[in-house]
């Protein structure tokens, strides 16, 4: 299919979904290990060989983690771009969503990430669901991109733009799908902020 529609980019998350032949419907987390990433990056090379172009590969949002994980995600990530040369895909809401239900620092993160790599970013709305212990945010593609996320958006375009260029950005939203005239709104602030960092000197669209 790739090699029928050849698309601008190709894309995966940094996640698994299948076993001994069983499928999920659900992005899965990796244990953060040095032989969960050697996995990985076999994987992500085999798929670069046989399509013969390099993969973007996504920031996952997570709910839970594996004890045993010796590796930040941050880091995890940037080990497969570097040992494979895949893209990277930075998924804004997936950081945050992920650094409330782990207790990271969005800014440790988004400062791990060579934005060379960035091929692609992603914003989204998420949903806040009620556990036994307290809280836990969902990333449900069902809601407007909150507040925070936009301002993420906005640092990165700040700080990266002038020199790595804009790279194209995606609002996701596919569950309980409003108006029209609502997700065009969203579109349009993703656009002011460009805008306004241009407005400053600090991009060149």
């Amino acid at each position: 299919m790739v090699q029928e529609l050849d698309p601008i980019a190709v894309s995966d998350h940094l996640s698994w979904s299948s076993v001994n032949g069983q499928f999920f419907n659900d992005l899965l987390p990796l244990p953060y290990t040095e032989e969960a990433l050697r996995l990985f990056c076999q994987k992500v090379e085999q798929v670069q060989e046989v399509l013969g172009r390099r993969l973007l590969i996504e920031n996952p949002s997570s709910y839970l983690a594996f004890a045993h994980s010796t590796i930040p995600e941050w880091e995890f990530l940037q080990q497969v771009q570097q040992r494979t040369d895949c893209h990277l895909l930075l998924d804004l809401n997936n950081i945050y969503v992920s650094a409330f239900n782990h207790g990271f620092d969005c800014q440790q993160y988004l400062a791990a990430i060579d934005p060379a790599t960035v091929k692609e970013i992603h914003l989204a709305g998420f949903t806040v669901k009620t556990v036994d212990d307290g809280e836990m945010w969902i990333d449900t593609h069902s809601r407007p991109v909150s507040e925070p996320v936009w301002q993420l958006y906005r640092q990165w375009v700040r700080q990266h733009s002038a020199q790595h260029g804009l790279v194209p950005t995606l609002i996701e939203w596919d569950l309980d799908i409003p108006d029209f005239a609502v997700l065009q709104q969203e579109a349009d602030k993703a656009t002011l902020i460009i805008q306004q960092e241009a407005e400053h000197g600090l991009i060149v669209t």
